[in-house]
């Protein structure tokens, strides 16, 4: 397992998220399974620390707000994608139909992606 660097042994919370980030946009699984196992060790490490302790990761999180908000946008894009590559895995499977056409909502033009059970779009 790759090591991240901090205090008492503890991984610097900034180096997590950016580690976090470039594993995701990577796909890298196993790294990001790693960086989670760390994560949770150290949240179970916060249970003995002291109040000294608990303000100095206060203080960290504050530094790695910036990274934290690039980590949350990585995160969206990669969920976004997600659902793109299921859409498209139902539509290949017959699960999924598309058409044009209004919708109730009173949209002027939009599109609607339906689920069908049978697979041939007449449910």
């Amino acid at each position: 397992m790759q090591e991240i660097g901090g205090r008492h042994g503890h991984p610097k919370l900034k180096e997590l998220v950016v580690e976090a980030s470039r594993a995701l946009s990577r796909l890298d699984a196993d790294r990001l399974e790693e960086l989670a196992l760390s994560c949770q060790a150290l949240n179970r490490a916060l249970v003995h620390e002291d109040a000294e302790a608990h303000a100095a990761l206060a203080a960290e999180a504050m530094g790695a707000t910036g990274d934290m908000a690039v980590f949350a946008r990585v995160l969206e894009a990669t969920r976004a994608n997600l659902n793109v590559m299921n859409r498209l895995r139902e539509l290949r499977a017959g699960r999924l139909e598309y058409r044009e056409g209004r919708m109730e909502t009173g949209a002027s033009q939009a599109s609607e992606w339906r689920r069908t059970g049978s697979g041939h779009g007449d449910n």
